[in-house]
């Protein structure tokens, strides 16, 4: 059951938050162990929290669009007095002093904040061994099939949405680490325009020009709300967005029919990085893509290639925050940085142009599926020659860092699955049209629906 109706269960008194609460930390203790999910579950104080919530409502408070439920976030987002792993320095924080402003405001709208999910990479004894390996018998699994990954690195966020152990996880997106486990768990994953969903803690100057928080459900009202309560600017982050808020949720229902939409399946130059399957991922996703003709838009394919964003993303960050991403000795050259703003240029102006007559570009999120957990290793640490390009980073984030770079919203949605495991769809935005981007979302899950339910 999706959280929106919960909460409306809440709210006629038909079930309590301490019931709801008490459900979903029996889910988490009985498949919670197989996952992996979770690097800190605050038991005391969700039933702490249910039971506030309880007395609100009973005492006749206004209540939230999130009111009695739980949600969880990704390691490095704050929860006041748990465990917090700050990206920035690459360490734990015992005990955080304070919620960051995602949490103060999924609060505010009535979540029961449950605890922190595992994230790869995250600091102290685990997941990082004391060498500071990474240790993968503390790495979460994917729910479709526990012997593979979720992705990376809003893992366990990923996980435990679509294993339902919570109806809403919190994940960032600095490179696809919201769409990218999002796809390999079956479930939506946003990325919001950069600013839209403050973030006063991102932990690099770099994260806060290209990463956005945000939800990961499996319906996709449930991210609407989530992704609305989170929004709007805040003075302690200077790089929020300052203009109002659209409504995430006014047009939702209101359907695609008279709609254009681009599909593209390698932006001209992400085949370069594929794998033998990727072909048949593709087809499958594109097969998807394709449902929105029988729903009233139109489904243009391009034919468009853009310059391969790989070689200069590392430039541009280290030229611009060589002090948090490398040595001043490795920084590029002024001719090398030059040219990689200009090719961010191109890129960028040339989505403008194909956004001038078509409302989004559809595309697949990864051209791949999740990987067996200890191959998943090995292509990461052991065997990159193996890989196009002798790069197995550049296969996995083929098709979704570029729209960090260009600051671009972005969603994923799920397309079905290939060899029984899932696919997603990416749904691209010009900035800030979040809201005609749930639209388009939500009229392909209400025509297509996923009710597969993983097997744990």
């Amino acid at each position: 059951m999706p959280a929106w109706q919960i909460r409306n269960l809440i709210a006629k008194k038909d079930i309590s938050p301490v019931e709801v609460t008490e459900h979903f930390l029996n889910r988490i203790e009985a498949v919670g162990g197989k996952l992996q999910a979770f690097m800190t579950l605050d038991h005391a104080g969700a039933r702490q929290q249910a039971r506030a919530a309880e007395k609100a409502l009973l005492t006749g408070k206004p209540i939230g669009p999130l009111h009695g439920i739980p949600v969880s976030v990704k390691d490095h987002i704050a929860i006041k007095g748990l465990p917090k792993f700050d990206i920035g320095r690459l360490e734990y924080i015992a005990k955080s002093p304070r919620d960051d402003v995602q949490v103060e405001r999924l609060r505010k709208a009535g979540a029961i904040m449950f605890g922190t999910n595992t994230e790869r990479g995250s600091g102290g004894d685990h997941p990082l061994t004391p060498n500071r390996q990474f240790n993968w018998d503390v790495e979460a699994t994917n729910p479709w099939d526990t012997s593979r990954t979720p992705g990376w690195s809003s893992s366990g966020s990923a996980s435990a949405a679509a294993a339902c152990l919570v109806p809403i996880a919190i994940g960032s997106d600095g490179g696809g680490s919201t769409r990218l486990p999002a796809a390999y768990c079956g479930i939506v994953g946003i990325a919001a325009t950069p600013g839209r969903i403050p973030w006063i803690h991102p932990g690099s100057p770099t994260l806060a020009l290209s990463a956005s928080t945000g939800p990961l459900c499996r319906d996709i009202r449930d991210a609407a709300i989530a992704a609305q309560v989170m929004s709007g600017p805040d003075g302690r982050d200077f790089f929020s967005l300052q203009d109002p808020t659209p409504d995430f949720l006014s047009d939702i229902d209101n359907g695609v029919k008279g709609m254009r939409f681009a599909w593209t399946d390698d932006f001209g130059y992400a085949s370069m990085y594929a794998l033998e399957e990727s072909p048949r991922v593709i087809a499958a996703i594109r097969n998807a893509a394709m449902g929105f003709n029988e729903i009233g838009a139109q489904v243009v394919i391009l034919n468009e290639t853009w310059e391969d964003p790989s070689d200069r993303l590392s430039m541009l960050a280290s030229r611009a925050f060589g002090g948090f991403m490398r040595g001043a000795a490795e920084m590029p050259s002024e001719e090398e940085y030059l040219a990689s703003v200009a090719v961010r240029g191109r890129n960028y102006d040339k989505f403008m142009n194909i956004f001038r007559d078509h409302d989004v570009i559809l595309a697949p999120t990864a051209q791949l599926v999740a990987r067996k957990i200890e191959d998943w290793d090995t292509a990461w640490t052991k065997e990159h020659e193996k890989y196009p390009h002798g790069n197995f980073g550049a296969t996995y984030v083929s098709h979704v860092r570029m729209f960090n770079w260009l600051a671009f919203p972005a969603f994923n949605v799920p397309a079905g699955f290939v060899d029984g495991l899932p696919v997603g769809m990416q749904i691209i935005g010009r900035p800030g049209s979040e809201a005609k981007m749930f639209r388009v979302a939500y009229a392909f899950l209400k025509a297509f629906p996923r009710n597969e339910r993983p097997p744990v």
